[in-house]
């Protein structure tokens, strides 16, 4: 399985492409997607969602892996990073992606081995995984490691925790037309 991990943001998302088969994982690409304060959110949104589409289409995932958002004291900055899942999220859907949504948590409890880890525990973990040697960016390496928690956890999904396509195929009768 190809997985594309992000971790969404509105000045940066990071995103990282891993592949998966056999217990054994290959980094294929990781970057960020820098965004300037002078773009308007709708440009910073269409940018994240076109970069995104652009990736889908050339490492062709199977699957897409993102860190949930979580509140934290400026309302503002957890709506921004909503409106930047919500796009993230929308590209995966266009492209029909078997999505995978973890807290930062569960990502760092899945790497790290404690959901209380750093980013730069992240990020040494996720570089080791992958046998990197080179610096990763602390935003690649939250995508990464969104990637790596999903394919650590999809084989250990029920199938109520799997795409609504997976739901609408195995339960036909259920869909009202």
């Amino acid at each position: 399985m190809i997985i594309l991990g992000v971790d969404p943001g509105t000045i940066k998302t990071g995103y990282g492409v891993v592949h998966f088969q056999k217990n054994e994982l290959r980094l294929l690409h990781f970057g960020i997607i820098n965004l300037t304060k002078e773009n308007t959110l709708p440009d910073k949104l269409k940018i994240i969602y076109a970069e995104l589409n652009r990736l889908i289409k050339i490492y062709n995932p199977t699957d897409f892996s993102i860190e949930t958002s979580f509140y934290g004291k400026n309302v503002q900055s957890a709506m921004k990073i909503g409106y930047a899942r919500g796009v993230s999220l929308l590209a995966a859907v266009h492209h029909q992606l078997f999505i995978g949504e973890y807290s930062p948590r569960e990502i760092k409890k899945s790497i790290v081995g404690t959901g209380a880890a750093s980013k730069e525990q992240v990020n040494y973990m996720v570089k080791t995984l992958l046998s990197v040697k080179n610096e990763i960016p602390l935003d690649a390496s939250d995508a990464l490691g969104a990637a790596i928690c999903h394919a650590f956890r999809k084989d250990k999904q029920t199938p109520s925790s799997k795409s609504w396509k997976a739901f609408a195929e195995a339960f036909p009768e259920r869909i009202i037309e």
